[in-house]
């Protein structure tokens, strides 16, 4: 899985006019589920999201995470972040995971987010999968990480001796 985080001060998301989804303070999350991928990449993903210290400690440093600040979480989901583009001039998706297997992946992300960590962040809001979303955002810093979540390897089959 890919995400590509920003630090934001505020962001929302609109589908046909209607808000979505909106946090103040916080991250704004692109997020594209790749071929291959399981709901056990994304919870991976989203604890390495959670977890990483692009926020300011009292010092001024990047040392403190979304969970500890206690910002807001919107989870947007963007199949392009899988584009190809080293052929052409047009991007080839094939990378992308095939709609049904997208929208699952995005939300099990979600549940698991809401599940999780919904006590400890300020919202949690998202967008709408295959939607043709209008993102607003004020970029923080600008603060933009691309994380990738690579395949997991399945565990290994023991067997008798």
């Amino acid at each position: 899985m890919i995400a590509l985080l920003q630090r934001v001060s505020e962001a929302s998301v609109r589908v046909e006019g209607e808000v979505t989804g909106a946090i103040g303070a916080g991250l704004l999350v692109l997020v594209c589920a790749e071929r291959g991928d399981t709901e056990r990449e994304g919870q991976l993903l989203l604890d390495k999201l959670l977890k990483c210290r692009i926020f300011a400690d009292d010092a001024g440093k990047m040392n403190r995470s979304l969970l500890d600040v206690g910002g807001g979480l919107l989870l947007v989901s963007q199949f392009t972040l899988a584009a190809d583009t080293r052929s052409g001039n047009r991007p080839s998706f094939t990378r992308a995971a095939a709609p049904d297997d997208g929208r699952r992946l995005y939300d099990c992300l979600v549940a698991d987010a809401r599940a999780r960590y919904a006590d400890r962040l300020a919202a949690i809001g998202t967008g709408r999968f295959a939607a043709d979303m209008k993102v607003a955002l004020v970029n923080d810093g600008p603060v933009t990480i691309w994380l990738q979540q690579p395949p997991v390897s399945p565990e290994p089959v023991s067997r008798p001796a």
